[in-house]
């Protein structure tokens, strides 16, 4: 792995968010259907927070019943302000993916918000980076 190499030439940019007034069922199928396993959460292009598939699947795991039944006792029960992750970990766009691969490997979590002057500008994923290495050789 080059060690200059900054996470913007593998980031995401401009990557797919998500409000805090939309409905979890919208994320969650936003997120199926697109094979997402985590969506930033924005107020404008503010980044303020984090929402995973299994933060969703935690939610609705003490549910019983279909899907339809799962999203419309979750769209009346949670919302994306209390399941989405506040105090996260970002990177700015020129950190080098050495180092967002040194923090992602040190956390319990697979993927880091780019962003700068607190707007979100991209994401970058440990799939993200395990490509970076195979395309490197």
């Amino acid at each position: 792995m080059k060690k200059n190499v900054p996470v913007s030439k593998i980031m995401t940019a401009n990557p797919m968010t998500v409000h805090t007034k939309q409905k979890l069922s919208e994320v969650r199928t936003l997120m199926e259907q697109n094979g997402f396993h985590h969506v930033p959460v924005v107020s404008g292009t503010k980044l303020v927070g984090m929402l995973s598939s299994t933060d969703i699947l935690r939610a609705s795991y003490t549910y019983e019943g279909d899907m339809r039944q799962t999203d419309n006792v979750l769209d009346h029960t949670v919302s994306i302000e209390q399941l989405m992750t506040r105090d996260m970990q970002t990177v700015g766009p020129h950190t080098t993916i050495r180092n967002a691969t040194e923090i992602l490997a040190e956390g319990a979590f697979h993927s880091l918000p780019v962003v700068e002057d607190g707007d979100l500008v991209g994401l970058v994923t440990t799939t993200d980076i395990l490509r970076d290495v195979l395309a490197r050789g």
